[in-house]
This record gives structure tokens, sequence and C-alpha cells, in this order.
């Protein structure tokens, strides 16, 4: 059924979901949320599949036209939320009817994306298993673009709709504090970098600059000394891989990184970590933090745990 007509687009709005795996070997990155904390939360706050297709909201909101009946829930940044031109909160459910003017007032206050999740997901075709958006290849989501003025955005029929709304509590909602500190575990070509290089990646603070996107965070600040100025063979990449080109300057690879390169890499940032820092913006500022590949494991572990497992189960519900 159709639910929204797009008034404003906003900044730049895409439809995501987890991720496109498997195809990376084909050179098609994965794709998805940049932070999966908050997407995964306002699909389980609005009883959806985890994976439903949900928007990404980026610095600032749309202005969208409500068609018809429904129940939806926005996570992430703190953006100023109105429904006919009342404050509505993040966070929790909330239903919508037809005429309805749901917009998103100024820029985001704190962080950098939002999630809105609506009843039974978005309802746009699968591409190579998934439904986000991937804008340099010009597939996925809604055409394999941003949205755009006048776009009309359907969702898939729910089996029933509730009686209760949700609530996440205040103590399972992030903090986006500037400068943000994220965890990494150095390597896998550490041996590449002197010891003042990587004394330096650790103790400086690093600024996001304006050329950052989803593919990546390219960040100012000291330059990382090498033991010599030569590339590495080409070899495959993961999402939270910084990489020093030979300017000293890294570059940690995001959502809609390539699937290969040939800079090398100090570093990897955890998986938590990289859902954190998708909620900085350019000219926020990022700190590294050095952790063991035991505490990695254990932190990933814990956070699949609270996000697929328990959070259904700590989310407050109330009647209508």
């Amino acid at each position: 059924m159709e639910l929204f007509r797009v008034i404003k687009p906003g900044f730049f709005t895409t439809v995501q979901d987890l991720g496109r795996y498997g195809f990376q070997k084909y050179g098609v990155p994965v794709c998805g949320a940049m932070d999966k904390y908050a997407f995964v939360n306002a699909n389980l706050l609005i009883g959806n599949h985890v994976n439903d297709a949900c928007l990404e909201i980026t610095l600032l909101g749309p202005e969208l036209e409500v068609q018809n009946r429904s129940q939806i829930a926005v996570t992430g940044a703190d953006f100023s939320i109105t429904l006919n031109s009342d404050l509505v909160p993040m966070w929790q459910t909330f239903e919508v009817q037809k005429g309805d003017i749901l917009a998103f007032a100024g820029t985001a206050r704190s962080g950098c994306r939002a999630y809105l999740s609506v009843m039974g997901g978005f309802d746009l075709p699968l591409v190579l298993g998934s439904r986000s958006t991937y804008t340099r290849g010009g597939f996925g989501g809604y055409e394999g673009r941003a949205l755009k003025a006048e776009d009309l955005l359907k969702t898939f029929t729910p089996e029933r709709f509730p009686k209760t709304k949700r609530i996440t509590p205040s103590t399972l909602i992030p903090k986006y504090e500037n400068p943000f500190t994220v965890n990494v575990v150095l390597g896998p070509q550490e041996d590449l970098f002197t010891a003042k290089g990587i004394e330096t990646f650790l103790a400086s603070t690093y600024t996001i600059t304006p050329e950052s996107d989803r593919m990546g965070y390219r960040l100012d600040g000291p330059s990382i000394e090498r033991k010599n100025m030569g590339e590495i063979v080409t070899e495959a990449l993961v999402q939270g891989a910084v990489q020093v080109p030979a300017n000293g300057k890294p570059i940690v690879l995001m959502a809609d990184a390539q699937t290969s390169g040939g800079y090398p890499k100090i570093a990897i940032v955890t998986t938590p970590s990289v859902s954190y820092l998708a909620q900085a913006k350019p000219n926020d500022k990022v700190r590294f933090n050095k952790i063991s590949l035991s505490q990695a494991r254990t932190q990933f572990v814990e956070f699949h745990t609270a996000l697929f497992q328990r959070r259904e189960n700590q989310l407050f519900k109330q009647t209508f």
C-alpha cells in the first residue's frame, strides 16, 4: 500500500536494510544501514523483522505526506520531528493517519543519521537479495538513488495493527558525543608503520572532513608515519578498515566501501564502534582506542546478543 508522498526529500534520504552479502567477490559492496544499532532498534520497535527496509535520513530530514494509516518509529540522530506541527518523540512508536504531514525540522542536534521504520517494511524490489540503496552503482532501494520530491513510497501490508506502542528505555538510547572515541584492533599491516606512526594514530584527535560519505570517512590530523611509501598487493577490504594512503591521513571504510584496495591498513574499527562512528558528521572529532582481539570478540558477541536476542524483551509497552 502507498504510505508516503515525498514533499521534501531531505539532504540524503535512502532506503536501507542490513546489507547485500555474498557478492563482494564480484565487486559489489555490502552497503546497508550505516548505524546498525539504530536501524535494528527501529524495526524492533515497530514489530518488524530486523532486516525490513527503513529510511536512512542523513543530517537534514524529509517532509512526508501520509497516504494511509500506519505505525512508525524513528531512531538514531536527534532530530526535531513533527506530525502536523506537533512534536513527536523518537525511539518509540507512534501512529500516523491519511493526510498527516510528518516533518523533520532543521538539522540533527546530535548524531548524523536517523532511521524511520514502518509497519511491514518498505515494499521495494530485492536486488541481489537486498533492498539497500547503492547510489554509486545505481541499484537497490528506490530506483538506485536518494529520494526526490513526489516519490511515492509503498509498504508491505502488515498482518495486524498493534494495539500497543513500544518505548525504548533511556538506558538503551546511545548518546552521540563529540569527540567520538572508537575501539580498534591494530593490523593487519601494522608492521608497515613505525612505532612513532602507531603512537600518533592512537594519541591524536582527527577531524572528519567534508569529503566523507557512506563509502568512507576521510580524516584530517597528524600524519601517520610509515616505514616506506610503497603500497601492498591489492586485497579484500572490510567495513571498519582504517587505510593510510601516502599522505598519512587515515580513511575509515564505511558501509559502501569498495571491496578491495592497496593502501596498508593500520587497524580495524570494531563492529559496535562502526555503528557508533556512523553518527559522526563532517567536522566532528574522532579518537582511536586500542583493544585486544579477545576484547573485540567479546564486544562483538555482546553487541549482537543485545540487538537480536534480548532487545525485544527490554522494550516498554503501553496500550493505546
